[in-house]
């Protein structure tokens, strides 16, 4: 293709727009001398108005037992179940490798015995470092205490002895003098007359001489012993006494030290040992839990076939694949009766209310319809919809189902339609019928075949019709194509919506391809 054939392309499709926005104004044109199609147009009458909020929802079991991989890390799957059987309990349902975890249990054994042998040693020196210590005080104290019998023996006993002997050899001594003395005086008066001979003379005069020495020797020896001997004996006994108990001290303080010592080891020891059989038991748990079995009887539904998770684990299990720790794995419901749980969004979540009577319809049992109960709304929304999409708030609702239907199976879709309320005699209108203008709920109404805004005021909607409670009457005609601004018989209009909307609640903004454009439409109203 050439240029000038796209350009001849290009020229013919502007014309054609052209003619088209043409022919609509001239249609527009001739609608508003010509008068409004009554087939743009809704009949007001009073009628049965049903307030419903519809929801697509997944069946679950009322009861069940949720088996999930206690196994730390993750491990791949090397047997499982076929979803879908009916099993006993007891059966087993998965098992996990546990070839990794075999390997490790032999390590941590030996650690375990080591450890052991460890505590044992430090066991043993604990009692030796006790009987050493025993030994060792009761060498001190001994010594400590004959330190000061010493001292009591010296001042009670061989001092006493000590002080009397030399004090008997100085009296003694002096006796020798006196006595030698009189023999000498004798010998010279003696020696004088010639009755004595020089040499008995001398040697009368040693003898004297040497008790004179012999006297001066005893009170030398006695003054000695009372000034220095005495005084250092008595100081050395008070310095052994002290250094005996000095060591006591010592001894007992390096005891204490040695079995805080011998006793923190055995209790590092210990509490090591205490650790490593932890580690061994909590390994023999994990491998224990590599085979899980079912709880109770029930027929295996599969976690990944009952709800979407965001993390992506929604293939079905299989042999190989690997889990991670805390995941869900297996459904085992336990009881006939079921539920639906739907989501509810935010802008629709003051219409639900507990007890609210609803209606059940099973895609997989298109035949039956079944009635239930909502039984609980949680508190906070969703947190898998707020993680995939923060601006998006959806409430988890359960809805019990009455009875129970064998034929009701876990993980089925459905559709729940919530009764908000019925009204048996109420005005409604289209839900596009409503518009805001200036601040105002607004309907058009055809008077004398023009459009003229009429204020009204709205209740509750079911996504098709609205509640009008006041503002109409019987046979009133509203345009259901209300114009995007302004009055039609002024025939001024602006290029958008006013900021502020109909009056109407929240929830109508929000469109789900599952809800019928007429639902709860009183018969023969619906646009």
């Amino acid at each position: 293709m050439n240029r000038t054939t796209k350009n001849l392309i290009i020229l013919s499709v502007i014309l054609v727009a052209a003619l088209a926005a043409v022919a609509s104004m001239t249609l527009k044109g001739d609608r508003g001398s010509a008068g409004i199609d009554a087939g743009s147009s809704f009949t007001v009458e009073r009628g049965l108005l049903e307030i419903n909020l519809t929801e697509t929802g997944t069946i679950k079991s009322r009861d069940q037992f949720v088996v999930k991989s206690e196994v730390e890390g993750r491990t791949s799957i090397i047997y499982v179940i076929d979803e879908g059987v009916q099993v006993k309990k007891g059966d087993l349902l998965i098992e996990l490798d546990s070839s990794g975890l075999q390997d490790r249990l032999v390590d941590q054994q030996i650690k375990v015995e080591n450890t052991e042998a460890d505590f044992v040693s430090a066991v043993e020196n604990l009692e030796v470092v006790k009987i050493q210590s025993q030994s060792n005080i009761a060498k001190a104290s001994l010594e400590d205490q004959f330190a000061q019998e010493d001292k009591i023996k010296y001042l009670e006993g061989e001092w006493p002895k000590t002080l009397m002997e030399t004090e008997t050899d100085l009296k003694l001594s002096q006796e020798d003098f006196n006595r030698a003395t009189d023999e000498f005086d004798w010998s010279k008066k003696l020696y004088n007359e010639k009755y004595l001979s020089e040499s008995e003379y001398r040697a009368d005069e040693l003898a004297l001489k040497r008790a004179e020495l012999q006297v001066a020797l005893a009170n030398e020896k006695l003054s000695l012993l009372n000034e220095f001997t005495h005084t250092r004996k008595l100081t050395e006994l008070d310095a052994d006494i002290a250094q005996k108990s000095l060591a006591l001290e010592r001894v007992n303080r390096e005891s204490s030290s040695d079995l805080a010592q011998a006793q923190a080891r055995k209790r590092a020891r210990e509490a090591e040992l205490n650790r490593q059989k932890g580690k061994l038991t909590k390994m023999e748990d994990q491998i224990s839990k590599t085979k899980m079995y079912a709880p109770a009887d029930g027929m295996v539904v599969y976690a990944t076939s009952s709800e979407f998770s965001w993390r992506g684990d929604t293939q079905p299990l299989d042999e190989g694949q690997e889990v991670r720790e805390r995941q869900e794995l297996i459904h085992l419901p336990t009881a006939d009766s079921m539920m639906v749980v739907i989501r509810v969004h935010e802008s629709a979540l003051g219409k639900v209310k507990l007890g609210q009577e609803v209606q059940i319809n099973i895609d997989a049992l298109p035949d039956s319809s079944y009635t239930g109960k909502v039984t609980k709304i949680a508190p906070l929304p969703d947190a898998t919809s707020v993680f995939m999409n923060p601006d998006l708030k959806v409430y988890n609702t359960q809805i019990m189902i009455d009875g129970v239907f064998p034929k009701i199976r876990t993980g089925m879709s459905c559709k729940a339609t919530i009764l908000v309320d019925e009204y048996e005699d109420a005005y409604s209108v289209p839900l596009q019928a409503v518009v805001g203008r200036g601040g105002q709920t607004v309907v058009y109404v055809i008077e004398n075949n023009q459009a003229v805004p009429r204020p009204v005021e709205t209740g509750l909607d079911n996504s098709a019709m609205v509640h009008i409670l006041s503002g109409l009457s019987d046979g009133d005609r509203v345009l259901l194509t209300p114009p995007l601004g302004g009055d039609m018989t002024s025939g001024s209009r602006s290029n958008s919506r006013t900021a502020k909307g109909p009056s109407v609640p929240s929830s109508t903004q929000k469109t789900q391809s599952s809800r019928s454009p007429g639902a709860g439409m009183p018969s023969g109203k619906r646009p």
